[in-house]
């Protein structure tokens, strides 16, 4: 390999700037990491909910979800709507990109074990959220959901 082939290093020997930023950036920052995406599951927990929980309601306590076929068609309303959504998980990525400019949250830690519990809180937590739409019958997404075709009291056609 020739002078200055080698990751890292200038023509003359000495690490350039550009291999020294990378060498920095690429040395851990897991705990930020690891803080982003608890912090963008507990975002998308929120989105996936309703913004009144059918389980904290009682029978005759305002709006709720229907449960039967023939009940009036109530909306599906966020607990955090989607422009919220992706303007506060980009303000985490920011945030988490300038903690990587601070060498004290760069903590050593055995990424592994992180994952593993990372991905063991996201199947849990998914796994409660799902058993809670089922439970209550709400959809968050509109794939799936019925439309109606007819017309409305003036004669003209519903939007599909």
């Amino acid at each position: 390999m020739s002078e200055g082939d080698s990751a890292g290093e200038s023509i003359h020997g000495k690490t350039s700037v550009v291999g020294a930023f990378f060498t920095r950036v690429g040395q851990g920052w897991y705990i930020v990491t690891y803080a982003l995406g608890i912090y963008h599951l507990n975002l998308f927990i929120a989105f996936l909910s309703p913004k009144v929980d059918p389980s904290m309601l009682d029978e005759d306590e305002g709006p709720s979800l229907p449960t039967k076929q023939n009940e009036e068609f109530r909306p599906f309303i966020r607990r955090l709507p989607e422009f919220k959504f992706w303007h506060s998980a980009t303000k985490g990525i920011v945030i988490a990109m300038i903690c990587t400019f601070f060498e004290a949250f760069n903590v050593p830690v055995f990424w592994p074990i992180l994952v593993m519990y990372f991905i063991m809180l996201f199947c849990i937590t998914m796994k409660r959220q799902i058993k809670h739409m089922v439970k209550y019958r709400y959809l968050p997404f509109t794939h799936g959901k019925r439309t109606y075709k007819g017309k409305d009291e003036t004669g003209k056609p519903f939007a599909s």
